[in-house]
């Protein structure tokens, strides 16, 4: 009987707690919202731990880069119960293409659990030197094989990506990176204009990149909102570098960021209609159209002759309003603003943020 007891009390004490914040966050929305982010949080802290001690035993055992595969099914497996969210998973056999840089959007600190349901094995993540002396987390990630880049200038940063490359192909490993550099959290399917980081990676190594797509989940996580549901993410074929240099990767950064804005919106659902952006506005302002102005004189020393028949009365209103028309369209012409292309461009290297541990800032090494 005292060893039932023993068992008994200590999920008694647990379960009551545990019941009262499920009947909590069943019952109102903003309560939901806390419950469920530190449950979340809570999943992460001890996912955590348990890193350590996955990198510390798959190193003395030779699989030192698969500890984040391993970890990061642990997270998915565990938070997805807790806060109630299934991933499905479409062009998974695309991961398994080593080595190769994996690039995916950025949203929100939710990415972390897509990430747990696709990471695939012998992969690793590229992240600021700095993070390299966080407690715990700088522990688990240097015994698993993380990637650190030096961001104190550009010429050290283009070093580190050269350096990344060579390691990546060294390992016969796969390299994950965030190219927009910072969270995007909107309610419409978009991404940010890319860092050119992970493309100057695969340029430099000539390995592919493979791009990974979750929906936008703004309908089921956003600040004060936190609901359970299905998410879709997609892995599309691997876009080959093999003889790019380069002075190509600001055109293969494009051209990734547009492939992946276009599936984004193919697999999220439609926004709320009051969601969109509204069009942006000319950088000039429009001026009212003037008058029609009278025909000029013509250059002959003695005017024309006004016309005196009613016929040709008629045909003078109509040339005169011809005109007055071609006028007017080609000043709406030439006042209009005109949109080019959907997306809205940043800086050269995109929005630059230190926010992101996931991107480098690269550009042009300093002289």
């Amino acid at each position: 009987m005292s060893v039932l007891a023993a068992i008994v009390k200590p999920l008694a004490y647990i379960s009551l707690p545990v019941f009262a914040l499920h009947t909590l966050a069943n019952a109102n929305p903003v309560a939901r919202y806390y419950v469920r982010i530190g449950l979340y949080l809570s999943t992460l802290g001890v996912c955590s731990i348990w890193g350590v001690i996955c990198s510390i035993g798959m190193g003395l055992i030779g699989r030192r880069f698969d500890v984040f595969y391993v970890v990061a099914r642990s997270f998915y497996h565990l938070a997805s119960r807790v806060v109630g969210i299934r991933l499905i998973v479409e062009g998974e056999e695309y991961l398994e293409t080593r080595p190769s840089v994996l690039v995916g959007n950025h949203q929100s600190m939710l990415d972390i659990l897509y990430l747990g349901r696709i990471f695939p094995r012998r992969a690793s993540i590229m992240a600021k030197k700095e993070l390299q002396w966080s407690p715990l987390l700088g522990q688990f990630m240097t015994l698993a094989g993380a990637v650190f880049v030096d961001r104190g200038n550009n010429a050290r940063a283009v070093r580190s990506l050269t350096a990344a490359g060579e390691i990546m192909k060294e390992r016969h490993s796969s390299l994950w990176l965030f190219p927009e550099g910072t969270r995007s959290m909107r309610p419409y399917a978009d991404m940010l204009p890319f860092k050119k980081g992970a493309f100057h990676t695969a340029i430099q190594a000539q390995v592919p990149i493979v791009p990974v797509i979750c929906e936008n989940y703004w309908r089921l996580y956003r600040k004060g909102v936190f609901e359970s549901g299905t998410l879709k993410v997609k892995v599309l074929p691997p876009i080959p570098t093999t003889g790019m240099t380069s002075a190509d990767a600001g055109a293969l950064a494009i051209r990734v960021h547009d492939l992946m804005v276009e599936t984004l919106r193919e697999i999220s659902a439609p926004p709320p209609p009051d969601a969109m952006p509204k069009a942006p506005e000319s950088a000039v302002t429009p001026t009212p159209l003037p008058s029609p102005a009278p025909a000029p004189a013509p250059s002959q020393p003695e005017p024309a002759p006004a016309p005196t028949d009613e016929s040709e009365k008629v045909a003078e209103q109509v040339r005169t309003d011809s005109r007055a028309s071609t006028n007017a369209s080609e000043a709406s012409s030439t006042s209009s603003p005109t949109l080019s292309h959907s997306r809205v461009e940043g800086s050269e290297n995109g929005t630059e943020t230190e926010e992101d541990d996931g991107m480098v800032l690269v550009g042009r090494p300093s002289h």
